[in-house]
């Protein structure tokens, strides 16, 4: 059920049955030269939007700029500083919160919003007013993406490649995988950049001079389609076991 296509009685109807929304949270960053900026938005809708579809539970619109300033150098990145974020997605879920939804899952495709949609998270539970949770498509199915890839590379590699191939073939530059992968490194332990146990980069191009990581030529759309219908079924899953939670049992424990 997708928020946005239904007149406000008909949402009536389902807040007076449910309390859980899942809520798509994405980024408008560069991909390298073969993927679309709106990869991570598109992804987190796709999932959002399917897994919607398959329990009947309701989907927001795509929240499609996240924190992404680490990608800053690269043209046409789009981001908003942390704080602002955060800020911005409590006060999101709090207007959730207000038509009597308790649970909220951030249905999320970008690395860089993860602590912070947690973080968001917390301060919902620790005032009482939700409990909401973070989820990664692919750390949802670590074992099939490694299983797929040789080199899956945490950004812009084969993963989000497939991924774009099978939901958006028409937006993948197929002729540029193979520069994609020649002209970024294969993994951050090869961009040499974790120095004596120090994290010492701090933007992408720190590492990868086309923005990506990983071997971009190793996707298919059916590789692709596999990986969807894995995390999908995680997610419904996580949706179903959130729903037959008592409200008591999801929020902060008391002092002991």
């Amino acid at each position: 059920m997708y928020l946005a296509e239904h007149t406000w009685e008909e949402l009536g109807d389902y807040f007076a049955e449910h309390s859980l929304a899942l809520v798509p949270t994405g980024s408008t960053e560069q991909h390298g030269p073969h993927l679309p900026e709106a990869t991570d938005h598109l992804i987190a809708e796709a999932y959002a939007r399917e897994a919607a579809e398959r329990t009947g539970f309701l989907c927001t619109p795509t929240v499609n700029v996240g924190v992404s300033p680490h990608h800053r150098q690269f043209h046409g990145t789009m981001w908003v500083d942390a704080p602002v974020f955060r800020d911005y997605m409590e006060s999101l879920a709090r207007n959730l919160t207000y038509h009597g939804v308790d649970r909220i899952v951030f249905v999320n495709a970008h690395g860089g919003n993860i602590q912070h949609l947690r973080e968001v998270g917390r301060r919902l539970r620790d005032a009482g007013d939700a409990y909401a949770v973070e989820w990664m498509w692919d750390e949802s199915i670590p074992d099939l993406v490694n299983d797929l890839f040789v080199q899956n590379g945490p950004h812009g590699g084969p993963k989000e490649t497939a991924m774009i191939q099978y939901l958006r073939p028409e937006l993948v530059r197929e002729d540029r995988l193979e520069a994609a992968r020649d002209g970024g490194v294969a993994s951050v332990e090869d961009a040499g950049t974790v120095i004596h146990g120090s994290r010492t980069f701090y933007d992408a191009i720190d590492n990868t001079g086309n923005g990506v990581l990983g071997d971009q030529t190793d996707a298919t759309a059916e590789k692709g389609e596999e990986l969807f219908e894995a995390a999908t079924d995680q997610l419904v899953q996580l949706c179903e076991w959130l729903d037959a939670q008592d409200r008591e049992d999801l929020m902060a424990k008391p002092h002991v």
